[in-house]
């Protein structure tokens, strides 16, 4: 089907759709009728659909423009609709939105959590097998009080009245590595790239300071409570700093400028559930992830929130699959 021929197919749905949009943002969604309200995410669904077939056939980049923003548009009253309150928008944000772009950006996230493995991998190894090796992989100041740390309490407990202060301070320092990550976009991600590196040395190069010391398991399970959690949090920052990155360097058919906004939005979405995620990192870091518990029960803490933030990410939020009765 020709550009034009399509146009004209589609183009009086469009026009609907944008004349409830614009009532809508008027009036509010609550004093439009049901059948309007109905309407809208039916169309909504059918404009999704016409826009996927120009972007997949190359139609002209007005048109896909102009689709893109119309979805947009639509998007936030099909999806947040219901949501008439704070509070039910936060929940849908987190029930639907969050983990709805985590799997639309998935592809970076995987890069990111790649980059961090493969530099763990190569600082343990290294220091592993060559203990002074440790000096030119990790921060100068953090090599001697790993090793004090490790011969003092294998359990690296603490005096539990601190641990609000821990917790405090923990999920400051996690909050700020993630937002140098996401804020690396501006270097075109160079830097988020570089600070999502570091941290993979990071942990691969602790890793094994304390196992050089004897305490290696001791580490892997304080880790393991909090760890899931907190690392696919900096791996998701990471990837919202790419996300905007390539609308920069990669716009496709879209105005650099539009890719940009487009590219932030989502990136915001994704830095939102990032902070909430790190502040439940930081709390059982500091509350639970130190005590004197054997090993079991730790690790079972690690395994459980790795299930449920696969189940979390893999299912939340996913729509029905509609399809479509017209023919574009």
């Amino acid at each position: 089907m020709t550009q034009a021929t399509f146009v004209e197919r589609r183009s009086e749905a469009w026009e609907t759709l944008d004349a409830l949009l614009v009532r809508a943002a008027k009036r509010g969604v609550r004093r439009l009728a049901p059948e309007e309200i109905e309407a809208i995410g039916r169309l909504y669904r059918a404009a999704t659909s016409d826009l996927a077939y120009a972007t997949g056939r190359g139609y002209d980049a007005r048109v896909l423009e102009y689709l893109n923003r119309l979805v947009a548009r639509a998007h936030a009253y099909v999806y947040g609709a219901a949501a008439t309150t704070g509070w039910e928008r936060v929940a849908h944000f987190y029930t639907h939105t969050f983990p709805a772009e985590f799997r639309r950006s998935f592809a970076l996230f995987a890069l990111c959590t790649a980059l961090t493995i493969v530099t763990a991998i190569v600082a343990y190894v290294a220091i592993r097998t060559r203990p002074g090796d440790a000096y030119a992989l990790l921060p100068q100041q953090l090599i001697p009080s790993v090793i004090k740390k490790s011969l003092h309490d294998s359990n690296f407990a603490f005096d539990p009245t601190q641990s609000p202060l821990m917790s405090s301070e923990i999920i400051t320092n996690n909050v700020r590595v993630a937002i140098m990550a996401f804020a690396g976009c501006v270097t075109l991600g160079i830097f988020t790239v570089s600070i999502i590196a570091q941290n993979g040395l990071m942990l691969g190069g602790v890793g094994a300071l304390f196992t050089n010391a004897g305490f290696g398991p001791d580490f892997w399970v304080t880790v393991a409570p909090h760890g899931v959690i907190e690392l696919t949090a900096i791996q998701i920052a990471g990837a919202a700093g790419l996300l905007i990155s390539l609308g920069i360097i990669a716009p496709g058919r879209m105005r650099r400028r539009d890719a940009i906004r487009t590219s932030a939005a989502r990136a915001g979405v994704l830095i939102a559930g990032v902070a909430s995620m790190l502040v439940i990192a930081g709390t059982i870091e500091g509350f639970y992830s130190p005590l004197r518990l054997p090993a079991a029960p730790r690790v079972a803490v690690g395994v459980i929130t790795g299930i449920l933030l696969v189940l979390y990410f893999a299912f939340a939020g996913r729509e029905r699959r509609i399809t479509t009765t017209h023919d574009p």
